[in-house]
């Protein structure tokens, strides 16, 4: 019998599971003194981390999938026809049904409704796919035994059995992507437990709730780093062209804004049908097609915010590109 395709990502995970036992880990003696000495571990909150560290499953597929995620492998065809009808669609829905959070994280955060939306849609598709993977595996595996980010899996293995603590969760019983990010809005934990909001006012924090998300976001984009606050009322992208190859060095596809408008347009590599203040922070955007062509565009400093929630170009771009077309099927519904 032939499995579904969708089916065998899961069947692979579920076979190549093994008991790890990761208490006996060398690092596992760091982890619990940590936890003791940093967040106040009383003994039977470490035997209970001991505990749930011996059921955790060894899952060494994650460690590839985290270092062959598409936004490192595809091209940006590929990689684009994430922004498909159904997410412009759900977006638009969204943006209906919870309007009222919406409305009240711009206001708060100055973030549009259609850049929160653009993220759950490219996350979780609104929510409906956050993951099934249990967090504890996805941590435990990534931070005893990746070979080039362990101190950032392994910082979050130990916010997350904080957060179990605090939030009093079962740190077995939690699911969430390969990478151990979580809820709708898919927050790893040390953000979980720093930026997320209780915004429907139900005496929690719960991330698998869209406002909660929707608020959550908001905050994350004004909170998590201060110098790349979000701008209110300034766009993400302009769509430029390039007249002449850029000379070698020029920096592209980086993570800050490199260059300004004006010294761009005055060298003559790139033009733009939007007048920009000639001291606009700007960043040059080349996304490779599989004709083998490259498309180019300006970011500005709101860009660069959302690549501080996943730090990848094409992540962003997609992100920024859904925006716009959530924002302009809502405006023709309207007409």
């Amino acid at each position: 019998m032939r499995l579904p395709l969708a089916l065998a990502p899961l069947l692979l995970l579920c076979t190549a599971a093994a008991s790890a036992d990761y208490s006996n880990h060398p690092k596992a003696a760091t982890l619990l003194e940590r936890l003791k000495q940093e967040h106040g571990f009383s003994a039977a909150e470490l035997e209970s981390v001991k505990a749930a560290l011996v059921q955790a499953q060894r899952l060494p597929q994650l460690v590839e999938m985290e270092q062959k995620a598409p936004e490192r492998t595809e091209t940006w065809t590929r990689y684009s026809a994430r922004i498909d009808k159904s997410r412009i669609d759900g977006g638009v829905a969204l943006l209906r049904d919870q309007q009222p959070f919406l409305d009240r994280a711009e206001e708060e955060f100055g973030v549009p409704p259609a850049v929160i939306a653009a993220i759950l849609g490219i996350e979780t598709r609104y929510g409906r796919i956050t993951g099934n993977i249990r967090v504890l595996d996805a941590l435990a595996t990534q931070g005893f035994e990746h070979p080039t980010r362990s101190v950032f899996f392994s910082s979050e293995l130990e916010h997350f059995f904080v957060f179990c603590r605090d939030f009093r969760m079962d740190p077995v019983a939690m699911k969430g992507s390969y990478a151990g990010a979580m809820g709708a809005a898919q927050f790893m934990p040390s953000n979980y437990r720093r930026l997320s909001l209780d915004y429907d006012g139900s005496g929690g924090r719960d991330l698998w709730t869209l406002p909660d998300a929707i608020g959550s976001i908001g905050h994350y984009f004004m909170r998590y780093r201060p110098t790349q606050a979000w701008q209110r009322g300034e766009p993400l992208i302009i769509p430029a062209r390039l007249l002449a190859p850029l000379p070698a060095g020029t920096e592209v596809n980086g993570k800050v804004t490199a260059y300004n408008a004006g010294a761009l347009l005055r060298a003559g590599f790139i033009a733009i049908d939007v007048n920009l203040p000639p001291d606009t922070p700007v960043g040059i955007i080349q996304l490779p097609l599989d004709d083998g062509s490259q498309e180019y565009w300006l970011a500005l400093h709101n860009f660069y915010t959302v690549m501080t929630y996943n730090p990848r170009t094409f992540y962003a771009m997609a992100v920024s590109q859904l925006a716009q077309r959530i924002q302009q099927q809502l405006a023709a519904e309207a007409r």
